[in-house]
């Protein structure tokens, strides 16, 4: 079960190791559950939609972008837990472990609670 855990972490890094993917993924994050229509993804990114297609498909398949299609438009949205799925794995461990090893940005477990008290 890890190994094949660390085979999707390693696709879905691999799929993210490009600045047009980087900026897509920004994009969709950004966009919410909704997503994007093709078209205006490639606006937002300043790119052609045959070149976004190749990016996007290689992000679909390491399960980061999803899309559907409504009429003749194609729109992509962000996998959610996957991404999160993703962050979680690379801060978790250190997180977990103390969260003095990783500075301010490990949340403590009364923060983690002070949020929920407070509706975030």
């Amino acid at each position: 079960m890890k190994r094949h855990n660390e085979e999707i972490l390693a696709k879905q890094l691999g799929a993210l190791a490009h600045p047009a993917r980087l900026a897509a993924i920004r994009q969709l994050t950004a966009a919410g559950p909704v997503g994007l229509s093709a078209g205006k993804l490639g606006e937002r990114v300043g790119m052609a939609p045959s070149a976004l297609t190749f990016h996007l498909q290689k992000l679909a398949y390491a399960g980061l972008v999803t899309s559907r299609k409504e009429g003749q438009f194609v729109y992509y949205c962000a996998a959610f837990e996957s991404l999160l799925s993703l962050t979680d794995h690379l801060v978790g461990a250190c997180c977990r472990e103390s969260s003095e090893r990783c500075g301010p940005r490990c949340p403590t477990a009364a923060d983690s609670a002070g949020d929920n008290e407070a509706g975030h």
